[in-house]
């Protein structure tokens, strides 16, 4: 779409004729010879003497170059531009960060997959977790992991791809056999630091109980209160399948309870489907689209075409003026008296 920035300057367009209507012509003063018999000249010659001036008459040509140069000023002074289409981008108003145990009991195959197989339940988290990113296309994605210690797998990212990838890479026990959730809530408490989204939500995947964290699970929920961030804890499989403790319930409910979150049991593959379509119902799709659209000058177009008419009538001109010249002179004959001056010159010479 073409458009001006200064389209109020095709006001000036008709400057040029109001200056011919209103303003006096332009007068050139030139030397003259004083006669003092001027009153008997005029009175032999039978005529009325009156002021005389000598007014030099445009051509057509002429008017419909200057119009077209000014015409071709203005426009490139009101800066034509051509605006593109909108170029949309899409803005995370959300950081979504993921904490996956990977302790010793998150190895016990008591999951189904999709092809009926049996699989552990870090497997299972990860097959869920694919078909849940399919869905966040517009927040940003993390990924710490957790066992004696908390490490952070994926920095928030856009490329959701490079997500899953470093997903599928985090094996059961690679950070240790043991379960510290406090630790692990507490980095991703951190990992907000420089988040500037709108809405901060924390996911937890553990099937143990914290084990020794050096900040305990209370104290770090309140840190994630007051940095603002919603905290959904999911319990992973069956206690009963491996015999190990049960879920200290009271712990994690205090975790969500605090933060504003949701606590979910998932002991099976449906289950786990079933919590992160709820929690997918809970952290609704926000984001903002920026739109843009590109602008190119213009301006020089026109800008260009008026040099190329001014320069090339002064040209034009030029050479008319200089050919009129030449052919003055050689109908006047001096060509051939300056030939003749030059060969009897020629012949002068020892």
């Amino acid at each position: 779409m073409l458009t001006f920035a200064h389209p109020w300057l095709a006001l000036l367009l008709p400057l040029p004729l109001l200056a011919r209507l209103f303003l006096p012509p332009y007068r050139e003063a030139r030397e003259s010879v004083r006669a003092p018999f001027f009153d008997e000249m005029t009175r032999q010659l039978g005529v009325e003497p009156i002021p005389g001036a000598v007014v030099a008459r445009r051509t057509l040509l002429q008017m419909v170059l200057l119009f077209l140069a000014w015409l071709l000023v203005i426009a490139a002074l009101a800066r034509p531009q051509w605006v593109g289409e909108p170029i949309e981008q899409i803005q995370s108003a959300r950081d979504l960060m993921m904490l996956v145990d990977l302790s010793g009991s998150m190895e016990v195959t008591d999951f189904v997959s999709d092809a009926g197989e049996r699989i552990d339940r870090l497997s299972a988290v990860k097959e869920v977790l694919r078909d849940f990113v399919a869905r966040r296309e517009t927040d940003r994605l993390g990924l710490i992991v957790f066992g004696n210690a908390a490490f952070v797998q994926v920095p928030f990212t856009l490329d959701h791809a490079v997500f899953l990838e470093l997903l599928d890479e985090v094996q059961v026990g690679m950070a240790g056999p043991q379960t510290m959730l406090g630790d692990a809530l507490g980095l991703a408490v951190k990992a907000f630091d420089a988040s500037q989204a709108e809405q901060k939500t924390v996911i937890m995947l553990t099937d143990g109980n914290d084990t020794g964290s050096k900040v305990p699970p209370p104290t770090a929920a309140e840190l994630a209160a007051k940095r603002g961030l919603t905290v959904h804890v999911i319990g992973v499989g069956d206690p009963s399948s491996a015999g190990e403790q049960p879920l200290d319930e009271a712990t994690l409910r205090a975790i969500t309870d605090t933060t504003g979150g949701g606590f979910f049991r998932a002991e099976d593959r449906p289950g786990l489907d079933a919590v992160y379509a709820e929690i997918d119902a809970l952290e609704p799709l926000d984001y903002e689209t920026l739109s843009y659209r590109p602008t190119f000058e213009l301006y020089h177009f026109p800008l260009g075409a008026f040099l190329v008419i001014s320069v090339g009538y002064h040209l034009v001109m030029a050479v008319w003026s200089f050919a009129s010249t030449i052919r003055d002179r050689s109908g006047n004959g001096e060509f051939s008296v300056q030939s003749s001056e030059f060969r009897r010159s020629e012949r002068s010479l020892p």
